[in-house]
Parts: structure tokens; C-alpha cells; sequence
């Protein structure tokens, strides 16, 4: 029997609800107590690989919030998130996180970046340490981040590394995330739309340093229903005259979206794939408005005008209820095994055949949801 690695899973963004969501969602797992129901890796597909069980994850992770796990788990609980009966059953292990839990990154304190780097660098290489772990994969599941601005750095490691020994302002924080990752010699995954590894600078950093990356953004709703459809349309010769789509969000996330600016991170993740599968641009936009009263919960409805033979104009309506924590969740604990043996492989640089969990894949233009399935299949079964 293939021996299993002990994988560090370091969240950015620890105490969020998608992080106490997954955390308590693999113990449940590994208690027997709830089904692996979402979680692709579990698919018989993949069987034969020798991903890390639920048993040899190990959970910390940065966090600039104080909300303790055990809120946390209270509130997801509150909201219908985890069950109640659950929740008691993993409650103690999930609050023994807090003992793994460091600060993070403030913006505020006007401090060169690359003491930044280094402060966070040594928490994630100590954990490993501590645990005697075989390799650690940091997970960005913080708040979204407002588009970055570019600079000349950005370009060149050498650059980027000189400015930052000055500059508290280089790299946005889900950067400076990425930067610590590579340099503790761990994997990275962004599952928000910020800017994160996708730089060329970070890119050359994760190949020098040996380790994998992927992102980004999440793909949980509505853009997995699109990333399903748009392939229908093209491959019945139909076409897509707009696709309009209006989001309701409660919870973190949406009073983070709230902000135009860190929305126009998501607007933009949502729509870059559309056009990729339909070979044009299409019209029509999407909008994302901050219901506080939704809590964990999202709605999305979609519009579609299409036409048809003779030009005969038609409309396809549906919509999307869910969970957002309990959508990602499964993804972020997918996401974690599949990279950790993409680094035990020796794989670096971007794993574009992760690109099914992503409505913004990096370093691939694939969108379609059964192409990108297909691609994930054959990476890990080679």
C-alpha cells in the first residue's frame, strides 16, 4: 500500500467561513459522520491516486480577524451551514486550530514587504516543522482583493525582490501570501479572483523555488452552470445574442463585494471565461448586490437570449440557490490533495489541468466544464 503524506493546509483567511466550513467538513469526513458528497477527489475516477487522506491533513493558517473557530462554527451552525449534531462532534478539533493561527497581512502598518515575506515564510515553515509534515499547501480564501495596479516589478523577480526590501506597497496581499508560500517552499492555491500568484515575477519565483500554484477564483455557482451551458449552445450551432446575470449575496463575501471596487475583481473573473467558450462576446452583464439578511446563502439568477434557426429569437431563465461555504468547501479540500501530490511529483509553475475548479484558470483558455474534466482526469491518472 502507496504510503499517504501528511499535507499542511495553511489558509489565508482561517477564521472565514469557507475555511471553518472545510475544516469541520474533513473531520466530519474522517469521523464517519457526513458523506463525501462535492468532493471531486473522491470520485471513483480518481481512486487509484494516493491523495492525502482526511486523516493526515493538518489545519492552520494567517488571519488579520478575531473571531474565535468556536463562534464561527457557532454562527455556520446558526445559519444552517454545518448540522448541530455535527458541529458538537467536531467542535474540539476544529477549535484547536486557534493554537495554529498567526496575524497576518495589514496594509496599515507601512512595513517593507519583504520583512513581511519573511515573518510569514517562517510561520508556515515552522508549522511543518512542528507537525513533521511532508509538505504544506497554502489556500487563499480571503476576502477579494480591488484589481491591482501594475508596476515595472511585477515583470521580473530580481526587480520585484529589490523593491520590496523598501517598499511597503510592491504587491497587493494576496501576493505577498504567494510570495511567503514559495519561499517556505510550499504550494499555493487562490481560490478568490485576487491577484495572488499571477504575476511573472511569482511565476519565475515558484519554478525556482520547485513548487506548483493554482487559481484562480472559485468556481461554486452560477459560473459552473455557465461553464456547463455556453458548450450547449456552441455545439447545437445556436447563438448567444446577451447572458445577463444578476448575484445576491449575504455573508463576508458579499459585504466584500459590496465594495465596486472588489467586485470588479469577481465582474471580471466571472465574465473573462464567456467569450473563451463561445468563440465571441456576447452581450448582457453581471451584478452583485449585498443582501446582509441572505447570512451563508446566495442566489443567482441568469438570462439568456439566444437565437435560433431563421433567426427566431429565444430566451433560457434559471436559478441558483446555495450555500456558499458548503459549495466551496469540498473544492478547497480537493484543491489541497490534488496540489499536494502535484508537489510530490515534482510539479511546478502553474497546474493549468486544475483548471476545472476555477471560473479563471491560470495559464490555460480552456473554460468548458466536461473539457476541463476530461483535462483533470488524464493530469492525474498519466
Amino acid at each position: 500500500m502507496v504510503k499517504q503524506s501528511r499535507t499542511g493546509v495553511w489558509f489565508v483567511g482561517v477564521r472565514g467561513s469557507v475555511a471553518t466550513t472545510a475544516m469541520a467538513g474533513a473531520t466530519a469526513v474522517r469521523l464517519g459522520l457526513a458523506a463525501p458528497v462535492g468532493l471531486v477527489s473522491e470520485l471513483p475516477d480518481f481512486a487509484p491516486l494516493p491523495l492525502a487522506g482526511f486523516g493526515e491533513l493538518v489545519f492552520g493558517g494567517h488571519d488579520i480577524v478575531a473571531t474565535p473557530l468556536a463562534k464561527r462554527v457557532e454562527q455556520l451552525t446558526t445559519s444552517g451551514v454545518v448540522p448541530r449534531d455535527i458541529a458538537a462532534a467536531v467542535l474540539p478539533e476544529v477549535t484547536a486550530v486557534e493554537a495554529e493561527i498567526r496575524d497576518g497581512v495589514h496594509v496599515e502598518d507601512a512595513v517593507p514587504q519583504l520583512q513581511v515575506v519573511a515573518r510569514l515564510a517562517a510561520d508556515i515553515t515552522a508549522f511543518r516543522e512542528r507537525h513533521g509534515l511532508d509538505r504544506v499547501v497554502v489556500i487563499n480564501v480571503s476576502s477579494t482583493e480591488p484589481p491591482s495596479a501594475y508596476r515595472p516589478e511585477h515583470d521580473d523577480l530580481a526587480a520585484l525582490t529589490k523593491a520590496m526590501e523598501t517598499d511597503a506597497y510592491v504587491l497587493p496581499p494576496s501576493s505577498v501570501y504567494a510570495y511567503a508560500a514559495f519561499e517556505a517552499g510550499c504550494a499555493f492555491v487562490d481560490f478568490t479572483p485576487s491577484t495572488g500568484a499571477r504575476l511573472p515575477a511569482l511565476d519565475e519565483l515558484a519554478k525556482s523555488r520547485g513548487v506548483p500554484y493554482a487559481g484562480s477564483d472559485g468556481k461554486t455557482g452560477e459560473t459552473l452552470m455557465r461553464s456547463a451551458l455556453a458548450p450547449m449552445f456552441t455545439t447545437r450551432a445556436l447563438r448567444v445574442l446577451s447572458w445577463s446575470g444578476t448575484n445576491l449575496l449575504g455573508g463576508g463575501d458579499g459585504a466584500t463585494l459590496a465594495d465596486p471596487a472588489a467586485a470588479a475583481s469577481k465582474t471580471a473573473s466571472k465574465q473573462r471565461g464567456m467569450a473563451k467558450m463561445l468563440g465571441y462576446s456576447a452581450g448582457g452583464e453581471v451584478h452583485i448586490d449585498y443582501v446582509p439578511d441572505l447570512g451563508d446563502w446566495k442566489t443567482a439568477w441568469d438570462h439568456i437570449l439566444f437565437e435560433g434557426f431563421l433567426g427566431v429569437r429565444m430566451t433560457m431563465q434559471f436559478t441558483w440557490q446555495g450555500c456558499d461555504s458548503a459549495l466551496a468547501a469540498p473544492l478547497v479540500l480537493d484543491l489541497a490533495r490534488f496540489t499536494s501530490w502535484a508537489h510530490e511529483q515534482g510539479e511546478s509553475g502553474a497546474l493549468t489541468s486544475l483548471g476545472f475548479f476555477f471560473k479563471d484558470p491560470v495559464g490555460t483558455d480552456e473554460h468548458r466544464l466536461l473539457a476541463q474534466f476530461d483535462a483533470l482526469r488524464e493530469w492525474a491518472l498519466r
